[in-house]
């Protein structure tokens, strides 16, 4: 009798142990899950329904940026929806790059007014200053003689930026004139020197931040380069810091 309660315990337990640990994991094996479509959703409500759905979302970022995407909202997805797959699976969700890809400078120099305008507004370049110099040569009157960050350095959209434009005002017969040097990508010491030597002087120094230009650079002046004025006038520049 005793071996025949045994036998009967035995196999009550190997019926338990079937139908509770071995066929709930054959059938999970053996089962699948449709691929719920989340695309254009926003990146949390995506990864919600997923999770809810019994997938694993994983963020991952589009190869390039696209403008006017928001960038937590669902560009694709992979596995694409309605696919069968086992529960579980990672689902790569695809959203927009957070920020806009940095670009070269373009060169302004030369170029008339309005299309330096209309350059800077397409590129996401803000004309934080635009200033006037004085020219004697007719070919500068109403062109960018000065830009403060020097074209190919990369920059990102919004950045600040400067430039001069020429204005032609035709010189007396007889008064004494010095042509502005250039002392653009000079270091302090360097342009003080130089506008000395050329018979003028050092006015204003201003500062302006960039990550991308060493410290003490000077990247705008005013007057503007060749423009003619006084002898012992003062030329204003604006240098790079890092601060």
């Amino acid at each position: 009798m005793k071996k025949a309660g045994l036998i009967v315990l035995l196999l009550v337990v190997f019926v338990l142990l079937i139908d509770k640990l071995i066929m709930p994991l054959y059938i999970s094996q053996g089962s699948v899950k449709v691929v719920p479509d989340v695309v254009n959703m926003h990146y949390d409500e995506a990864a919600r329904r997923l999770e809810q759905a019994g997938f694993e979302p994983i963020k991952s970022y589009n190869v390039k940026y696209l403008s006017q995407v928001d960038s937590n909202v669902v560009l694709s997805q992979m596995p694409e929806p309605g696919m069968e797959v086992k529960p579980g699976r990672s689902v790569y969700l695809v959203v927009n790059r957070r920020e806009k890809p940095a670009f070269s400078m373009p060169d302004l120099l030369g170029r008339p007014e309005l299309d330096a305008r209309e350059t800077a507004e397409r590129m996401e370049i803000v004309l934080q200053n635009v200033q006037f110099s004085k020219v004697n040569n007719p070919e500068e009157d109403g062109k960018v003689l000065i830009q403060s960050i020097p074209a190919e350095t990369m920059v990102k959209p919004g950045v600040s930026a400067s430039i001069t434009i020429g204005r032609y005002e035709k010189q007396a017969e007889g008064v004494a004139t010095v042509t502005v040097p250039d002392v653009l990508g000079m270091s302090l010491a360097q342009a003080r020197q130089v506008i000395t030597d050329a018979g003028l002087t050092m006015g204003k120094v201003t500062t302006e931040h960039s990550t991308f230009l060493v410290p003490n650079t000077v990247i705008n002046q005013k007057p503007a380069v060749n423009s003619v004025v006084s002898p012992g006038q003062q030329v204003e520049v604006t240098a790079v810091t890092g601060e």
